[in-house]
């Protein structure tokens, strides 16, 4: 999820990218300081941004009047040391109001509100939907189409996708949570699936097939008779 900040202080500019630095399915793409700028860069974005970490009380353009302005609509989280404007800011429908000092857990509690209100806009079955995990100190985008399945090992999960894999420091249910339950099954305590890539189940084993890729999954006797009744669901739409 594709975020920019507007704030003209910069320790709080500083700390909001350091809090963004650590959520795996966000990326800050740009700070700005100055709000005029930043409605400029927003407006030529079209749907490319989809949050906005966005200050009240700016000299060049105060928060409100930024969201008055601007015709594009992203979710917007508004950063405020003043409770007075809140009432005023969620006239706006803005999905968050974080007052000043903000801690890491709240504000990662409302980016989690934003993606998750982010996954239920789209389809699930998007390809073109994606996820950025964080490989090294790197973002990493991955398109929901190109994912296989994702296997747990120990403290890591492996992403295997139809041309690479990707070992990250994430449990079973973090990566879980943060991909859409539709497309996504958790199929084994081991194992979640792409149902787009499934080609058969026979038995207790899901066969998965892409291009030069092929992989036998075991499907857990817990998640069997849900797997099946979801695909049902799936299949009659």
């Amino acid at each position: 999820m594709n975020c920019m900040l507007v704030d003209d202080d910069e320790m709080s500019r500083r700390l909001i990218e350091d809090y963004a630095s650590r959520v795996d399915f966000i990326n800050l793409v740009r700070t700005f300081s100055n709000p005029i700028d930043a409605l400029s860069f927003l407006q030529n974005q079209n749907d490319d941004v989809h949050l906005v970490f966005l200050d009240i009380e700016m000299p060049e353009m105060s928060g409100i009047d930024f969201l008055e302005t601007s015709s594009s609509k992203p979710q917007v989280v508004i950063i405020s040391s003043k409770e007075k404007y809140a009432l005023k800011a969620f006239d706006y429908s803005v999905t968050d109001y974080l007052l000043k000092p903000i801690t890491f857990p709240r504000f990662f509690k409302a980016v989690s509100r934003a993606y998750e209100r982010y996954n239920q806009l789209r389809s699930p079955f998007d390809d073109d939907r994606e996820i950025f995990i964080k490989k090294n100190n790197t973002l990493v985008r991955i398109r929901y189409g190109d994912i296989l399945w994702i296997e747990a090992m120990e403290n890591y999960v492996i992403i295997v996708t139809s041309h690479e894999r990707f070992t990250i420091h994430l449990t079973m249910k973090s990566i879980e949570n943060q991909l859409p339950s539709v497309r996504f099954k958790r199929v084994h305590r081991s194992f979640i699936v792409n149902v787009g890539k499934i080609e058969t189940i026979e038995d207790n084993v899901i066969s998965i097939r892409s291009n030069e890729v092929r992989k036998a999954i075991p499907i857990g006797k817990s998640y069997r008779e849900s797997l099946i009744n979801e695909l049902k669901l799936i299949a009659n739409k």
